[in-house]
């Protein structure tokens, strides 16, 4: 780390991976089917305003959030780029998204007729996407015939524009998804039977882009495969873009039978030597890699995590790492090429999804952009 920052731990995001993961989509979809790229969640922990740039110059179509905030922040950014809002919106704020120019998921009559007032009083049609429940069972039409007329109730409607329609695969099992993708492909059908025609359809997110090119339709919604998190046991060449860093910032010796951390819950088997490290679970490191399960990469070697890890701090393992001093680079989550965890080694140790690992790096963690090996940005979002 040779940039000067005010804390010692950060999450380094190397942007030319980025760049790599959203091309390696595009080629993949082909020319033919549009890319909307999720950067919901602060852009699952990458930060969003510095990563939508790259998707922008990479061959993304959409920017794709889940929240009305996070579409209002990146709009200040780029005034005439299409966002779309995944989730819902409150009927009293729809009015910001008409205002903005902003793509929103709708799911009932309710909402539709609200956003078709508003855009007869400023003569502009809002732009919407019909969510359609396939089995998910979370947002969106419930898969039955009162559905399809409502829809068709909703297509009637003057100063509104149906852009499209989605849906979300469970991902059960392949029989559950191909089920969902009938049931999707049955909507539709009835749908435009009647003479309407959708611009977009889109399933597929991150894994099924994958996993299942024939669910593909004409738009697909990458998410955690844009920052290098491959799906399962497939290998397609993605980068991982996160490195999480930090250094040790006191190093003492423990004695055989001495308890580290709360609670005495991990007490040394031999005399140790441990490091203390300035970050814990409030940077988003869970309590759950506590006591060994977890390990770090100190001078090329692992050093196993001891004792609870606290709010502000947690201890590792340092006896069998030679010449080790205060100041030197920890790597809490790498590419593992030089052992390190990875975000998905992370994710199965845990028993979360890979973006809830990501997402959990707090705002304390100051950012550190990559660009051609050298810093391009830095964020400290408690700073700027």
């Amino acid at each position: 780390m040779d940039y000067e920052i005010l804390r010692d731990t950060v999450a380094e995001i190397n942007l030319d991976n980025i760049a790599h993961n959203v091309r390696t989509i595009k080629e993949m979809i082909g020319n033919d089917v549009a890319m909307m790229t999720v950067i919901k969640g602060d852009g699952y922990g990458h930060g969003a305003a510095a990563v939508a740039p790259i998707m922008i110059e990479n061959g993304a179509d959409y920017l794709a959030v889940a929240t009305l905030t996070e579409a209002l922040e990146l709009r200040k950014l780029y005034k005439d780029y299409k966002l779309f809002i995944l989730g819902h919106t409150p009927n009293e704020v729809l009015h910001y998204v008409v205002d903005n120019n902003i793509v929103q998921t709708i799911y009932s009559i309710e909402q539709a007729k609200i956003l078709d007032e508003l855009g007869k009083h400023i003569n502009k049609k809002p732009v919407v996407h019909i969510k359609y429940d396939t089995g998910l069972h979370r947002l969106g039409y419930e898969h039955k015939k009162e559905s399809i007329e409502e829809i068709m109730r909703i297509l009637e409607l003057k100063n509104l524009c149906v852009e499209g329609i989605f849906s979300h695969l469970a991902q059960a099992s392949k029989e559950d998804d191909k089920e969902q993708y009938e049931r999707f492909i049955q909507a539709i059908s009835e749908i435009e039977s009647k003479g309407y025609k959708f611009k977009y359809k889109h399933l597929c997110e991150s894994i099924a882009i994958i996993e299942y090119p024939e669910y593909r339709f004409n738009m697909v919604r990458p998410g955690t495969v844009l920052y290098g998190i491959k799906p399962y046991k497939e290998n397609f060449f993605f980068k991982q873009a996160l490195t999480l860093k930090t250094r040790i910032c006191s190093i003492r010796n423990v004695r055989k039978g001495e308890g580290v951390g709360y609670s005495y819950v991990w007490k040394a088997d031999r005399d140790i030597v441990i490091g203390t490290l300035p970050f814990g679970f409030a940077d988003g490191y869970s309590r759950k890699l506590s006591g060994g399960l977890g390990y770090m990469i100190v001078n090329g070697k692992k050093a196993p995590v001891v004792g609870r890890v606290c709010m502000d701090q947690c201890m590792i393992d340092l006896t069998d790492i030679p010449n080790v001093k205060i100041g030197d680079e920890v790597i809490i989550f790498g590419d593992g090429k030089d052992g390190s965890i990875t975000i998905e080694q992370a994710s199965q140790l845990l028993d979360v999804t890979r973006g809830e690992i990501l997402s959990r790096i707090s705002r304390r963690t100051p950012r550190v952009y990559i660009k051609g090996d050298n810093i391009c940005k830095t964020v400290d979002y408690l700073m700027d």
